[in-house]
Formats: C-alpha cells, structure tokens, sequence
C-alpha cells in the first residue's frame, strides 16, 4: 500500500486566526466586519488572520456575492475542497468510512462488514477502507490531511486510546498509533457521540448555539454535551455518560455492573429482551420488535413507553445540570420515536425544572454515513488548532 503524501501545516498560527476561520466555517460567508463581531476581534485581528489563510487558498472571496464598493465589504467563504479528511466509525459489527472535503461535505463513502472484533482484524478492515478512499482523493487533486476514528464507550482523545469499549469488548487499545502505522496519516480518536457533536457544532443543528447536548438513541444511549462553545470531555474523558444514569435501581442489570441505568431500559439490545419476554414473541431485533409495536401488540409499546419515560428523565436531568438551549435527540433508536416521542416529552416536562423546561427538543435522524462524517470533523477540529498549541 503506498503512503499518502504529507500534509502541510494549517497557516493559522495563533488562537484568533484559528477562531476566525471556525467562524467563517460554520457561519460564511461573511464580511470581515462580521467575523469580527462573531468572533470577538477587532478589525486589526481580522485582517491579520485572514490574509495568511487567503494567500493558502484556504479562504476565498465569496464569487456569489453581489459586488460592493471597498473590497473589505465583500464576504469571505472556506474553499471546501482546500483540503479532504476521512472519518471511520466503527461499530460492533461494520466500519463505515467517508472522505469529506474541508467543510464536511461527504464526498465518497464506503461501508465494509466486520467478521472480527479483535483490534488488529478491525484494523486491517479500517485500513483497506482509507486506502480505498485516499485512492479516490487522488482524483480531487488534493491531499488528505488526517484521519478521524469514532468508537463507542470511554475514549481518550488526547492520548489516542480507546480505555474501554463494550461493543467491541476493547481496553486499552492505543488506536490513535496503529493507525498512523497503518495508514501514514495523522489520526484522532474520539468517542462516536463526542464526534457527532463536533459536527453538529460545526457544520449541523448546533451552529450558532453556546449551549446544547447532543443525545443519541440505538444500540447504546450516549451525550455530547456542548457547554460555553466548548465540547466538554471532563477530567477523565467520560462527560455525558447518560446511558449509564440509574433510573429504576431495581430495574433490568446494565452491561456496566448497575441495575436499572438509562441503557438497560431503553438501548435497543434491551428493548429486544424487554419485548420478548413481555410478549413471548421471539424478536430477532430492534427491526422486529418496532414492527410488532407498530402492528399495536400491548407488550411492546408498553416497552417502548418505558424506554422513552427513561429517556426523557435523562435529558431533564441534562438540562437541571447544564442548561441548554437545545437538545438533539439522534441515533438509529429514531426508527422507533413514533412510539415514544410522547413519553420522551412528557418525562422531560415532568422532570426539568422551572426554566430549563423551555430547552428545544429536536429530532434529527443521521445515517451512520453521518457518524463517519463526525469523526471526519474531529480531524478537521486537530488539523486547524494543530498549530495553535502549546
């Protein structure tokens, strides 16, 4: 397999220059005056950040625009296809890969079953996919400046290693090296919800919010949570761990050693074993069981009325704590939110208190193609503050 070529270094050298080209990501284009305003900067600091990273191609004048008189009026735009990214999620049973441009825009996708889950056998499939997709990068004319890799459970990003994932029945795997072995690339490795969140920061539902949680609902039930602008890891990389809540302590045994957690109620492995031991049916997955709730079977919904009271406690309890302006309720769970989008709401309602009530739930539905994309956005989030740490 060859190695890709080296990427250059991003020209934003200082934290400010950095900040106004996340700006101009997420929000272009815009005016120099309102990057300022945006970003907090004065007209001095815009201008100084903006020439380097226009004179690398990395922002353009926005041709769309309709012309104005003095060329600091005209807007700015990120050239997407500066630069390319990949982002692998990989999950218990496939690794889903996507080559995005720089602004997160899936260009190519790929999707390769997983017969193994030891990590050398996934790393061998995860490794056949970026070389299928930097291959195809080469018709961009571009190089490929990281890699990003989400995976389930409790990861540490700042040493790249996966401490312990259930899915995968993972410790301490020092996925971010193999990687860069493997594939020549700098590599990221974060949490899938974290991942996720960063892209719907950057580039989703939660642009141009300070406050919001991202909460995903399928095979287990996970958090992002978006505090001050900031994606929030806490001390030990664990933030937002709302599946593992304890909402009936006498309730079903959690796959971490407690009884009764949000996930043991409510992700779908459990629904499956709730459904058909309330029915008798046996259900071979979340598919079937969503079907026979769907066909108006007692037991079942009655499951699903439990799962989405669950649910809906665990993200009042998010908003008691963090406040948000926003939660976005996501994951492959969604096939299901008919049936309890009702109990979610009304949990929610009974159990925020005063004013954390006026938190907006929205809904978004995301493929696992999108999941890849988030841990595409993780290596595009390094690849832009690479140069600004210390």
């Amino acid at each position: 397999m060859r190695s890709p070529p080296r990427a250059e270094a991003f020209p934003a050298h200082t934290p400010a220059a950095s900040q106004v080209f996340i700006t101009v990501l997420s929000h272009g284009p815009l005016t120099r005056s309102d990057i300022g305003g945006r970003a907090g900067l004065s007209a001095a600091a815009v201008t100084k950040a903006v020439r380097p990273l226009m004179e690398a191609g990395y922002l353009v004048e926005d041709e769309d625009a309709r012309p104005s008189l003095g060329r600091p009026a005209n807007p700015v735009r990120v050239d997407g296809g500066r630069a390319l990214f990949i982002g692998v999620k990989i999950t218990g049973d496939e690794i889903i890969a996507v080559l995005t441009d720089l602004c997160c825009r899936i260009r190519q996708a790929r999707h390769l079953p997983l017969t193994a889950r030891q990590p050398g056998a996934v790393l061998a499939r995860a490794a056949e996919l970026v070389h299928e997709l930097l291959t195809e990068a080469d018709g961009f004319g571009v190089p490929v400046h990281g890699l990003g890799v989400a995976v389930s459970g409790d990861v540490d990003r700042a040493a790249g290693v996966v401490r312990y994932s259930p899915f995968l029945e993972w410790r301490d795997v020092r996925l971010s090296e193999l990687m860069e072995m493997t594939t020549g690339l700098p590599v990221t490795v974060d949490n899938d919800v974290r991942a996720l969140t960063v892209a719907e920061q950057w580039f989703g539902a939660g642009v141009g919010l300070s406050d919001f949680a991202l909460v995903t609902v399928g095979a287990g039930v996970g958090c992002g949570l978006v505090v001050h602008g900031r994606v929030v890891s806490g001390a030990h990389g664990v933030a937002g761990e709302i599946g593992h809540m304890v909402i009936d302590p006498a309730g079903p045994p959690c796959h971490c050693g407690n009884r009764g957690c949000v996930e043991a109620i409510a992700a779908d492995r459990a629904i499956v074993a709730a459904v058909r031991e309330a029915t008798g049916v046996p259900v071979a997955d979340a598919t079937e069981a969503v079907a026979l709730a769907h066909r108006g079977d007692r037991g079942a919904r009655e499951v699903y009325t439990r799962a989405g009271e669950a649910i809906g406690r665990a993200i009042g309890t998010v908003a008691n704590l963090f406040g948000p302006e926003r939660v976005i309720i996501s994951g492959e769970g969604l096939a299901a939110y008919d049936l309890f989008a009702e109990q979610i709401r009304d949990a929610f309602a009974a159990s925020a208190f005063g004013t954390a009530a006026r938190c907006d739930l929205q809904t978004r539905p995301l493929p696992f193609d999108e999941w890849a994309r988030g841990a595409a956005a993780t290596a595009i989030q390094s690849f832009i503050r690479a140069q600004t740490r210390h």
